[in-house]
């Protein structure tokens, strides 16, 4: 039993104000895991308050960029000390099965590895190059700490959602409050515990597992200068209009309903494979996940009869098993969100290929879904426009590479995508035409050097490297 009965603010664990623990229960079988306190708002006033006062006394962001990096690059190799049980907490509060939990980690340092990076050659203070060689003034421009960052995040990734935004922010100089869901207090608990070790000054970093209703007390608040959220379009277009109100700056990284296009002279075993892990890694709960899955006329039954094989394939099952694949869903309302799903496209008249609503056997005291394959989609049907965030694949057919498009683009979002090709110039030159904020090809992985965002309702801003290390940042002029 893992039990936190402090919460981490300000960089020291304090009493909450609500001394109530709330019970984490295992996805796997709803026994319970762990305890934790919850933070309510005089605990986000608390934390908003040491964070202010560290931000105006700049004991961080007067701090050189070059100590700030030697800081965070300590978090990092802390991080890297603690992989294996950092996997092993996801997966238990979770359900995430270990394979992704385990190949996540070196993400994580390639993600941060990329921030620090752009740190160390970022443009903190330069001096323009007047555009009029008689002016008798120059130009001085500084890159600054936007000031009091709140970060919230899901629970679906919960270490790379925190680290891809409290790195830069930090990076920036800023003073951070990581608002946490509360099913993973246990991994966030942890990550408070690594961040109390790398020596930041007093009040600059605050982690608080708290409910709905104090996050949105938390974003709402006078003493926050900027917003970053990853999670549902819903909740997106709710902290953007408040942001809007109070001309918050705010960043978005919100749901997806990503395209897969097999091209009619892709590899079929290359693409299912890959499809494994693009369309189903972490129990199909990403918004990256690749479920809609376009197919040629030409090749249609023989990509539905692939994917029917792939999917009867993985083992459905205890995520701390190795040879699981799929886990259960994390909690009971997702469980059944995802069945109703499925339902629906069995009345909207899909070809059910394989799975159903029905819950796999043996596997009752947990909150597991059959992993689902339809065919004959039509997208314009629900399950191929909804975000479903379970193991539930579409397949939708397509006349020429124009309607393969047409399709992948007729969604209100715009996150991820791929396309699989034998050519892959052609593949790139399709994947320029899409609208979405990222495309892999022939199951290439995301890089976190470049931008990482969405078009449409996927999202306002971008993370990763030196684009997403800008967003906490204001520019300022001094002229001489």
């Amino acid at each position: 039993m893992i039990i936190y009965d402090r919460l981490f603010v300000g960089g020291s664990w304090v009493r909450p104000d609500s001394p109530e623990l709330l019970d984490i229960a295992s996805p796997h079988d709803r026994s319970v895991i762990g305890r934790a306190a919850q933070a309510r708002p005089a605990d986000i006033d608390r934390a908003l308050a040491a964070a202010r006062t560290s931000f105006e006394k700049g004991a961080w962001r007067l701090t050189p960029p070059e100590r700030r990096i030697a800081v965070l690059r300590r978090f990092n190799a802390l991080r890297e000390e603690n992989a294996e049980k950092i996997a092993d907490l996801i997966s238990l509060e979770n359900g995430s099965a270990g394979w992704f939990t385990r190949a996540g980690q070196p993400g994580l340092t390639r993600q941060a590895n990329a921030y620090l990076k752009a740190a160390e050659e970022f443009a903190w203070e330069e001096t323009l190059v007047p555009s009029d060689p008689s002016s008798p003034v120059r130009s001085v421009v500084r890159r600054e700490a936007v000031g009091v960052v709140a970060a919230v995040i899901p629970w679906n990734s919960p270490f790379s959602s925190a680290t891809a935004k409290i790195i830069p922010a930090l990076l920036a100089g800023n003073s951070v409050v990581l608002k946490v869901s509360p099913e993973n207090s246990l991994s966030m608990g942890f990550l408070a515990g690594l961040l109390e070790r790398v020596g930041l000054p007093e009040g600059v970093i605050s982690v608080l597992p708290a409910d709905r209703e104090t996050s949105e007390y938390l974003i709402s608040h006078r003493e926050v200068d900027k917003i970053a959220f990853t999670g549902s379009t819903r909740a997106g277009r709710r902290i953007a209009a408040i942001a809007g109100e109070q001309l918050k700056r705010v960043s978005l990284e919100l749901g997806g309903k990503s395209a897969a296009i097999i091209l009619p002279d892709a590899d079929l075993g290359k693409a299912i494979a890959g499809l494994r892990f693009g369309s189903l890694l972490n129990n199909g709960e990403s918004c990256i996940a690749q479920t809609r899955v376009l197919a040629p006329r030409s090749r249609y039954e023989e990509v539905v009869s692939a994917l029917k094989e792939l999917v009867e394939s993985l083992k459905v099952g205890d995520p701390g098993d190795p040879d699981t694949f799929i886990g259960p869903m994390i909690r009971p309302d997702q469980q059944e969100r995802v069945r109703e799903y499925i339902r629906l496209g069995i009345e909207e008249g899909a070809r059910l290929v394989t799975g159903g609503p029905q819950i796999p056997e043996g596997l009752e005291k947990g909150n597991y879904v059959t992993p689902t394959v339809f065919a004959d989609v039509d997208n314009s049907m629900r399950i191929a426009q909804e975000e479903i965030f379970g193991p539930v694949l579409v397949v939708i057919a397509y006349d020429d590479e124009d309607d393969a498009v047409r399709i992948a683009d007729d969604s209100e979002y715009g996150l991820s995508g791929g396309v699989w090709s034998a050519d892959e110039e052609h593949a790139l030159a399709v994947a320029r035409r899409l609208r979405t904020g990222t495309v892999t090809v022939n199951g290439a992985s995301i890089a976190f050097d470049g931008p990482f965002g969405g078009f449409k309702a996927s999202g306002v801003g971008r993370e990763y490297g030196a684009v997403g290390l800008g967003t906490y940042t204001e520019y300022k002029t001094i002229t001489v």
